[in-house]
């Protein structure tokens, strides 16, 4: 096992049409492109972008997957470990900052507080796949898609191990309640296999 490593993101590219396609646009028109580049702008201020990861070796036997401090059993997360020798466990977010802003507008214009929700799950995804690129390339290795709690046969109530060995709540600021929902809410728990 690796030491827990934090790593911040300055801002990627952004993806307009991702973010129409969280928002349930189909064909967006004038106003709605005002509404996400406007949501856009604001949030851009309130995001922060932050990775809490180590890396672990990896023993697969039937549907156990060994990665040294934890066992989990998932037949879903066995096969896409499936010929990796090793893993990344990850903590994303990108802040608490957007969730305050999705608060603020949920009371004052519900569309504008839908758009920036579309802005931060397109914004965590392209964290995510960002952070995955980046340890391909510094590990250079193929890894594997990444694979969540609550993905497959893979309880949810797995976060909570990830998020306690990561120290993310300290390292990067994400908690987690009672019902396994992360604070901030465009949040990310995954591991991905690092193939042979």
């Amino acid at each position: 096992m690796s030491v827990p490593t934090v790593k911040s993101y300055a801002e990627m590219a952004i993806s307009e049409k991702e973010i129409l396609r969280y928002a349930k646009v189909g064909k967006a028109d004038a106003e709605t492109l005002n509404l996400l580049n406007s949501a856009l702008a604001e949030a851009r201020a309130a995001l922060t972008y932050g990775v809490c990861y180590a890396k672990f070796d990896l023993s697969t036997n039937g549907d156990i997957c060994d990665f040294g401090f934890l066992n989990l059993k998932s037949k879903s997360l066995s096969k896409n470990l499936e010929g990796c020798h090793g893993a990344i466990v990850f903590a994303a977010t990108v802040g608490i900052g957007l969730d305050r802003l999705i608060a603020k507008y949920s009371r004052l214009s519900p569309s504008r507080a839908f758009m920036l929700n579309a802005v931060g799950a397109e914004r965590i995804e392209a964290l995510c796949d960002a952070f995955c690129e980046d340890m391909q390339t510094q590990l250079k290795a193929k890894l594997r898609p990444r694979f969540s709690p609550g993905y497959g046969d893979l309880p949810l109530c797995v976060q909570k191990d990830v998020l306690n060995l990561l120290d993310a709540s300290r390292k990067i600021g994400i908690s987690l309640n009672e019902s396994m929902l992360m604070s901030p809410s465009k949040s990310v728990t995954a591991i991905v296999g690092i193939e042979k």
